[in-house]
């Protein structure tokens, strides 16, 4: 700690209450003190060790000692009327040390704190393993405790925020790049895996390719944080086929390579009883033909496997999903077969509302439901490499969907049956408020939710992030240890979903720039507004450096001599 952050920068002040949650600090003449600072303290009670205080700057405020009317402003600046300017601080305490919750005295000098006292005061001293969440304001670093992220103590991290202002995803990934390439995880992080949902553009699908606009500036930012600026390392991408397309082409146009499409076939779709998941809306969730929708299921797991995908079912071979679709309505229309396919007592309303809810969605998935394309299994989204990145930007609200709940099942199947926490799964949602309302009921509202409550056991952490908290369900954004928000609507900023957020930092979340977010995470009693650097990696195409990688010296290498 050097002389100048030593250096007192006010007192408390004794013409307002000094209590140990909150108290004011008289600036002293040539020093500041702004937002965001953390300040330091001591007071030595009787008889017993001194005790150090902590907090941070919530609130700062400037006024004229000696005026008594507003206009008084114009008198003193003439010197007619003296007057002094006088700066003050409220500081909300972050820290006792020992626990002995005493008010500071006024008259107590207070500093700035630095090194070991800033350690202390935000609970870094304690954090045997730290990830790195950004810098404060004043450019040192910011950690959030793992052991509330990995479901030591805690799992979760929800993010909101404004669409295209917030930089959510942005912010998100960037934890995905601490966790991977900080060390945090230690020789975890060569086996864990993170899901990725990209829903906008094609922003997400460069996650491997470095940001050609990345300055140096930025890159020493990353260095303060103990990462070296780059592109994630291991990466897969998946997208759904072009429609019509016979050869199922991935369905991209800024990447030509290293793109795998997705699909499931026809076997798929029937054994694993996938049909619900084409019912996974508000609207569905309302209405009666959900029992049609487990009765046929059941009776499409009856169907027997045929070679490249395709099923027979019941004597009739099916190929395509609209194919699989008429044969659906002929069975819980058909007067014999009805009772078995569609259930007892339904009546013939809401048959025909399942079916034309099940006809509404052939046009958006029979292009990821299919038997027509030779090796289908080269097509399964596998988590084989560190991250895997599915693309939904080129699909219906409906497909989205049924590929999130879909991917995300499997993916929890697999670590349940693994029995073991280890390696951690990471799942990246953005838009949670689509697929987790909070109201009603859907299949993938079910397992976001079992993530949320049982995830931390099995070791699958949910990285959420949607433009309104109070749109998602409740109790996923209740299980999130750590919470962040970006830039808010000023009615949004208002809901009780903000509670954590003291009335300051609601008002600053309307009016906060890209790349600066508010942390909240548990051992710290105040959210930290907290910046992040320039991403590494490509976040657009515009922005991705040329592979170079396994790439030779001479471009015509192996090509014969002339």
């Amino acid at each position: 700690m050097t002389e100048e952050d030593q250096r007192p920068v006010g007192r408390v002040i004794g013409t307002e209450d000094a209590t140990p949650l909150e108290f004011w600090v008289a600036v002293s003449p040539g020093e500041y003190l702004q937002l965001d600072d953390v300040v330091a303290l001591s007071r030595r009670p009787p008889g017993q060790e001194p005790v150090s205080i902590y907090g941070v700057v919530t609130q700062v405020r400037a006024r004229h000692e000696g005026a008594r009317f507003d206009s008084d402003v114009f008198l003193i600046e003439d010197g007619v009327l003296p007057a002094e300017v006088a700066e003050a601080a409220r500081v909300t305490t972050t820290r006792f040390e020992p626990e002995v919750f005493l008010p500071p005295l006024p008259g107590t000098e207070v500093r700035r704190a630095a090194d070991k006292e800033r350690d202390e005061a935000l609970f870094f001293d304690g954090m045997s393993k730290r990830l790195p969440a950004g810098l404060t304001r004043d450019g040192a670093p910011l950690w959030v405790n793992l052991e509330f992220v990995d479901g030591t103590r805690g799992a979760h991290v929800n993010i909101s925020g404004i669409s295209g202002v917030a930089t959510k995803t942005t912010y998100a990934t960037f934890l995905l790049y601490g966790l991977f390439t900080s060390g945090v995880l230690g020789r975890e992080a060569h086996n864990a895996k993170a899901l990725v949902f990209n829903v906008k553009g094609e922003d997400l699908l460069f996650l491997d390719r470095e940001n050609a606009l990345l300055t140096d500036a930025e890159r020493e930012r990353y260095r303060r944080l103990g990462l070296a600026p780059g592109a994630f390392g291991s990466v897969a991408v998946y997208a759904p086929p072009r429609a019509g397309d016979p050869a199922a082409t991935a369905d991209v146009a800024s990447r030509a390579e290293g793109v795998t499409s997705f699909f499931w076939t026809i076997e798929e779709f029937c054994l694993e009883e996938l049909l619900p998941f084409l019912f996974a809306d508000a609207e569905d969730d309302r209405q009666q033909y959900t029992m049609v929708v487990h009765n046929v299921a059941a009776r499409l797991k009856r169907a027997t496997p045929l070679p490249q995908g395709g099923v027979s079912i019941e004597g009739a071979e099916v190929r395509t999903f609209r194919g699989l679709v008429d044969l659906i309505e002929a069975k819980v229309q058909d007067e014999d077969d009805a009772y078995v396919w569609a259930g007892r007592a339904i009546s013939p309303g809401t048959v025909n509302a399942f079916v034309r809810r099940l006809h509404g969605a052939v046009r958006h998935l029979e292009r990821l439901i299919r038997a027509d394309v030779p090796n289908p299994e080269r097509h399964r989204v596998a988590l084989e490499r560190q991250v895997t990145v599915v693309d939904l930007h080129n699909l219906n609200d409906r497909a989205k969907r049924f590929v999130v709940g879909v991917v995300i099942r499997k993916a929890l199947d697999e670590k349940e049956r693994s029995g073991q926490a280890r390696p951690l799964l990471f799942l990246l949602v953005d838009e949670l408020n689509k697929y987790a309302p909070r109201d009603g009921s859907s299949p993938i509202k079910e397992i976001l939710l079992d993530v949320a409550e049982r995830g931390r056991s099995l070791g699958v952490i949910l990285i959420g992030a949607q433009q309104t908290a109070s749109e998602v369900e409740r109790r996923i954004v209740a299980n999130s240890a750590v919470r962040v928000v970006g830039r808010l609507d000023a009615a949004e900023s208002g809901r009780e979903e903000y509670g954590f957020l003291p009335g300051t930092l609601r008002q600053r979340a309307t009016i906060i720039k890209p790349g600066t977010m508010l942390l909240s995470q548990p051992e710290i009693p105040v959210p930290i507004v907290v910046e992040f650097p320039f991403p590494g990696w490509a976040t657009r195409p515009a922005e991705a450096a040329a592979p170079t990688e396994g790439l030779p010296e001479d471009p015509f290498e192996g090509f014969p001599k002339p």
